[in-house]
């Protein structure tokens, strides 16, 4: 195979790779924002148990293999 048709493949494959690496820095983004605290003084104990629960079990779950 001459250098000159590897190239659209090789293209194609960093556009591929490019493309899963910005969806999963989107991904990351936005679970980080759900796992950072709101900066509103929150005083319903109800809400921030909820909240803290939902950070352990996504903390958990990332942690477990596929």
């Amino acid at each position: 195979m001459a250098l000159s048709e590897k190239a659209p493949v090789l293209t194609e494959t960093r556009e591929d790779f490019s493309e899963y690496v910005a969806h999963l820095q989107l991904h990351m983004a936005l679970q980080a924002r759900n796992l950072v605290p709101s900066l509103s003084s929150s005083s319903d104990s109800r809400h921030n148990l909820l909240h803290q629960t939902q950070a352990d079990i996504e903390k958990l779950v990332s942690r477990q293999g596929f």
